[in-house]
């Protein structure tokens, strides 16, 4: 599944031409506020290529999300992260301050889980969230996640939701 659109957004697998857009949007810092921090250009390069493989070795990942007049708008995907030592698999999502509000990111986040679950056939699907990152955690419960537990994630009190097949 290398590409995908949603009411909105078209979506394609995440690869080198993304780089420059990437780079802009990890260098906000108010996007990556709640995405551990600014990410310097060759942080970048280095989780895209970490993307780019987990593609290659999983068959699903990130996808470079555009609005449908081609403007870039972020990225998003699903994605195998370790957690409390124990494999799971997330959806994960961020945007361009530019389209912050317009309510992108619950309608990728509902077209990611029934891609996971449906398509994919995946168990169950998380979503990390820091606990003071209300619009993220209100995106996933309007996505039917359920809250599951509390975690530290890098030094950050973060809550876990799950949603199963």
């Amino acid at each position: 599944m290398d590409h995908f659109s949603s009411n909105r957004l078209t979506a394609e697998r995440l690869n080198e031409i993304h780089l420059e857009d990437l780079v802009a949007l990890h260098l906000d810092a108010e996007v990556s506020r709640y995405l551990g921090g600014v990410r310097s250009a060759e942080v970048t390069k280095t989780y895209l290529d970490v993307n780019m493989a987990h593609w290659d070795h999983h068959g699903f990942g990130l996808w470079a999300l555009r609005t449908k007049d081609g403007a870039f708008a972020g990225r998003a995907g699903i994605r195998h992260i370790l957690v409390d030592d124990v494999d799971e698999i997330e959806i994960a999502y961020a945007f361009t301050r530019s389209v912050w509000g317009l309510g992108f990111a619950s309608e990728i986040a509902s077209a990611m889980t029934r891609i996971g679950l449906s398509q994919l056939a995946l168990p169950s699907l998380i979503g990390i969230v820091r606990v003071d990152n209300g619009a993220s955690r209100r995106v996933l419960e309007k996505s039917n996640y359920l809250l599951e537990r509390s975690t530290n994630r890098y030094g950050n009190d973060a809550v876990i939701y799950r949603i199963q097949r």
